[in-house]
């Protein structure tokens, strides 16, 4: 059975001690709704990392992750982070392809592919985000666009390795504006990546994989999202700045 999780991503909010004091609440607010097969990640900024980790420890349901990693092990790049780093914060996944990284900071899926490695290579698991802007789901082309970050992304792993990441699926169009993809939008996406996926590598294989949805996914439509065959939880950015959406979210698979 595939893993269900709800991920947080904090983006660039929160200072130190703002981040540590919802990091908190949101333990003891999910700590019993979490169980079994469910997780939930909060992926902070890097300040967070190694206080949420260990704050995180002893609840095995929940878990912490960056935002980003660069594709070097190590070197000369002032102002960012390696895998290396990051894992020995504590955290254990990271973000890798937010749109707002391929729009604001250029990033390609040739670049992605290798953060990917590096990432699986220092022991992380990648939450791999991929998705159509506005444009391109009304020429429909959004099944080509999609198609291609998942071919030149994340199909040059092996199975084995592919088995440990997490799809993230962002409809551009609706993160953070308050529009969301109806269900039955979001699910005919999430079941065309499944197909791509057992096409790639095997049904077993596609059927194992975590696909999240992150666009606008809130306490209010998360039960019905989260009730689509293909759709394992939620990506969610500004609702997991605020305690209770964000745990009404995590209710949601309940």
């Amino acid at each position: 059975m595939r893993k269900k999780i709800v991920a947080g991503n904090w983006k660039m909010n929160l200072d130190y001690n703002e981040g540590l004091a919802l990091f908190s609440e949101v333990i003891n607010m999910v700590k019993d709704e979490a169980t079994g097969n469910q997780q939930v990640v909060v992926c902070s900024p890097f300040i967070h990392l190694h206080s949420l980790a260990a704050l995180a420890k002893g609840y095995a349901n929940v878990a912490v992750g960056a935002q980003n990693a660069h594709q070097a092990e190590a070197g000369a790049y002032t102002g960012e982070i390696s895998a290396k780093q990051v894992k020995s914060t504590g955290a254990e996944y990271v973000i890798l392809g937010h749109s707002e990284r391929r729009q604001y900071f250029g990033e390609s899926n040739e670049l992605l592919a290798k953060k990917t490695d590096t990432a699986l290579a220092n022991g992380l698991k990648p939450i791999f985000c991929i998705g159509e802007t506005l444009a391109e789901r009304e020429a429909n082309t959004h099944f080509g666009i999609i198609k291609s970050q998942l071919e030149e992304g994340v199909f040059h792993l092996s199975a084995e390795a592919f088995g440990t990441i997490v799809l993230a699926y962002e409809p551009v169009w609706a993160i953070g504006t308050g529009v969301t993809a109806t269900s039955a939008q979001a699910q005919e996406i999430h079941e065309f990546i499944r197909k791509e996926i057992a096409a790639k590598y095997s049904q077993e294989v596609a059927d194992a994989t975590t696909i999240l949805y992150g666009g606008s996914c809130n306490a209010k439509n998360a039960a019905e999202l989260f009730a689509q065959a293909d759709i394992d939880g939620g990506l969610i950015g500004g609702a997991s700045l605020k305690s209770r959406d964000f745990t009404d979210i995590v209710k949601a698979f309940n």
